[in-house]
């Protein structure tokens, strides 16, 4: 049975909360599955869009992350933990995650033993107000993602690993106890092995861009298939496979040329973001558009804009001319995702 099985069946729906360097986010709906793809914001940042896009965070079944850079995973742990939701990975995007989170650092047992001792304390406190104060309102759920995002069961945990630690020291000398990398559920895709979640089937393929097992997504249900890839440097052929026969297409379109050569960033930056494994400028994406792109996606949305390098009249304006010709009442209507506030939901 499905975990939100009370609510009846829904059409399919799409929803872009963020998009851009500073956070990435959308939700993908059909039937009782609802799929947080990349977690890019913080965990109260993303319920508010969630709310303004009048989607319900209680409702999500699963997150599903891209890749392991910032912008996409900011607020992963917490939100996974205060929902109690797997979260699916390539394995090598796991494990960099887990590598970003854990910097190495050295630490004497006395201080390890402290550290417990005062995390212990720290989760007992919030387990006593919780109870004096009783069950949170279902409105207080995004103020509660500004806490640590530890669940209860973690509290008894430190006391137990604290514990343990006084009884056996030399057991315990290499353990962490508040472990950040901690997620209520980890499940493994491969990129080009389709997997099921729900009533979504999701198919993973492999990106060309700078982190360890980047991948974009195929969404199907209902009868509905939804494209999504952005952060890759140049389009392959195993791509281009995988954006036809879509109904909605989501594009990266991050930088205007010149604008990039002649902006503020660093000459490394620009020669990071102009690379092979970088990210796709307005031109590549119309260049894709006029010449691969099959045409019958009913909508088209370009994301990842830069705010320093790009315009989205540049952008939008860029994508039409390469579109020029397709657009009808049916396909191919043009929409840019915001960084700042969530688009209007689709839906088909």
């Amino acid at each position: 049975m499905h975990r939100h099985a009370r609510y009846a069946l829904t059409m399919v729906r799409f929803t872009v909360l963020a998009s851009g360097s500073r956070g990435n986010s959308m939700v993908v709906s059909g039937g009782r599955t609802r799929i947080l793809v990349d977690a890019g914001l913080s965990c109260r940042e993303l319920f508010r869009r969630m709310k303004l896009a009048d989607e319900d965070p209680t409702t999500l079944d699963a997150i599903l992350i891209t890749h392991e850079h910032q912008d996409h995973i900011n607020g992963l742990s917490v939100t996974a933990r205060k929902l109690g939701i797997p979260v699916y990975f390539t394995e090598g995007t796991h494990r960099a995650w887990m590598r970003w989170l854990t910097p190495r650092r050295q630490m004497t047992y006395a201080q390890w033993l402290e550290q417990c001792r005062q995390q212990a304390a720290a989760r007992q406190a919030e387990a006593d107000a919780a109870a004096a104060e009783g069950e949170p309102d279902e409105v207080d759920l995004a103020a509660e993602c500004d806490s640590a995002g530890v669940d209860s069961t973690q509290g008894s945990a430190a006391e137990a690993s604290a514990k343990a630690a006084e009884a056996n020291p030399h057991a315990a000398v290499a353990t962490v106890q508040k472990d950040p990398t901690w997620l209520p559920s980890v499940a493994y895709f491969q990129a080009g092995q389709p997997f099921q979640v729900g009533d979504i089937a999701v198919s993973p393929f492999t990106i060309p861009h700078d982190a360890t097992d980047p991948v974009g997504f195929v969404f199907q249900t209902e009868g509905v298939r939804m494209g999504v890839t952005t952060d890759l440097g140049y389009i392959p052929p195993n791509v281009k496979a995988q954006l036809k026969k879509l109904d909605l297409l989501l594009l990266e379109s991050n930088h205007d040329l010149e604008m990039l050569r002649d902006g503020p960033y660093p000459w490394s930056v620009k020669q990071r973001v102009l690379s092979r494994v970088g990210h796709l400028s307005n031109e590549a994406a119309a260049e894709f558009l006029e010449s691969e792109y099959d045409g019958q996606a009913a909508y088209v949305i370009l994301g990842h804009l830069s705010e320093s390098n790009n315009l989205p009249d540049l952008a939008r304006v860029t994508a039409e001319r390469a579109l020029n010709g397709r657009a009808s009442l049916l396909a191919n209507r043009l929409l840019l995702a915001e960084q700042h506030q969530p688009i209007s939901s689709i839906y088909f």
